[in-house]
């Protein structure tokens, strides 16, 4: 199932609010569509939502019929970049779109259109093929009979492809590696439980859901021996962004010595940015955590916090699976190093 296709100038989007119950796609025809899909979390998956503002801004693009087409977009990637502020994959995407428009300033705006459209489908592309790589690298370090934790979704609904930390899980079941995945429901808006329970049943892979706070207990019962999951931005210095939970469940690995690694591809790392503190950090709306399923679960009267991410930092990472193999600490000089080589 592809989780976003481009059919005739129209963006597809499989809409992830409404899985595991209901398979509807999201029909595109403005950017403005596509803003909002990311902002609902429609799609979601920092990979994932980097393709969607490629080909948001694409669809902006081939949509315009006005007289200065550059200042048009140039606000359109404005609005994408507020979106969702945590996920570095959107501003990867709207960088190369920008540099398309702007190494292409003479050329008439039904070529421009033309560029930006194949470059959505290049970036598109490629993110499928890191994704496959990531699994691969992944999956040589899994140890035998693994008893996989992972939290959150980060599968074929998170990235183009198998996924990132549950791409190596799918490759390591293919590999007979992998005994059981014990994966967290992943509150407030429940993408464990919702996203990555289906992928897993759909894989046959053997599965066990637990409640996020369960983890401290399925790891002293010696249940998990390997934990993989994902990232939405990692700095030069290794310190990783991911969904809220993820920094406990780093200090809960390293307090039972569980090897805790991160998979993701190298268009997540923001190399502006050292240390994890200096993430922005996107707030939701706290009626997500005020409500479950769209059910209120508490008082009117109930204030919530709402943190969509935490950051958990590079000393507690035991390795970084990348599309170029796995990383280890001391991460920032490999990290530089890896960095120095895609820019050649």
């Amino acid at each position: 199932m592809n989780i976003i296709e481009w059919k005739n100038n129209v963006l597809y989007i499989l809409d992830q609010s409404k899985l595991p119950f209901k398979e509807d796609y999201i029909l595109c025809f403005k950017y403005q569509q596509v803003i909002d899909a990311i902002k609902k979390m429609k799609i979601r998956g920092a990979p994932a939502i980097g393709v969607a503002t490629a080909y948001g801004i694409a669809l902006a693009a081939i949509k315009y019929t006005g007289s200065n087409i550059l200042d048009y977009l140039n606000e359109v990637m404005s609005e994408f970049a507020i979106s969702r502020p945590t996920a570095v994959n959107l501003f990867f995407a709207i960088n190369r779109m920008a540099n398309i428009l702007n190494n292409n300033r003479n050329l008439s705006p039904s070529d421009i259109k033309i560029l930006l459209l194949e470059e959505a489908k290049k970036i598109e592309n490629e993110e499928r093929e890191k994704s496959e790589a990531i699994s691969n690298h992944g999956a040589e370090i899994v140890p035998e009979k693994a008893r996989i934790l992972t939290h959150c979704n980060t599968g074929s609904l998170a990235t183009i492809g198998p996924g990132t930390a549950l791409g190596v899980i799918k490759e390591a079941w293919k590999r007979g590696k992998l005994e059981h995945v014990y994966f967290t429901e992943t509150r407030p808006l429940l993408q464990g439980a919702r996203l990555t329970g289906w992928e897993l049943y759909k894989e046959k892979i053997p599965s066990t859901l637990i409640t996020d706070n369960m983890v401290g207990y399925v790891m002293s019962k010696g249940l998990v021996n390997f934990v993989i999951v994902g990232a939405d931005r990692i700095t030069v210095k290794g310190d990783t962004a991911n969904k809220i939970g993820t920094y406990t469940i780093a200090i809960l690995a390293n307090y039972h010595n569980i090897p805790f690694y991160i998979a993701a591809p190298f268009s997540s790392f923001d190399f502006s940015i050292e240390n994890g503190s200096d993430i922005p950090i996107e707030e939701r709306d706290p009626e997500e955590v005020l409500t479950c399923m769209g059910k209120k679960i508490t008082l009117d009267e109930i204030k919530a916090l709402n943190p969509s991410f935490d950051v958990t930092p590079a000393e507690l990472i035991t390795g970084i699976i990348t599309e170029r193999g796995v990383i280890y600490p001391p991460f920032k000089e490999k990290i530089l190093k890896i960095k120095e080589e895609i820019s050649k």
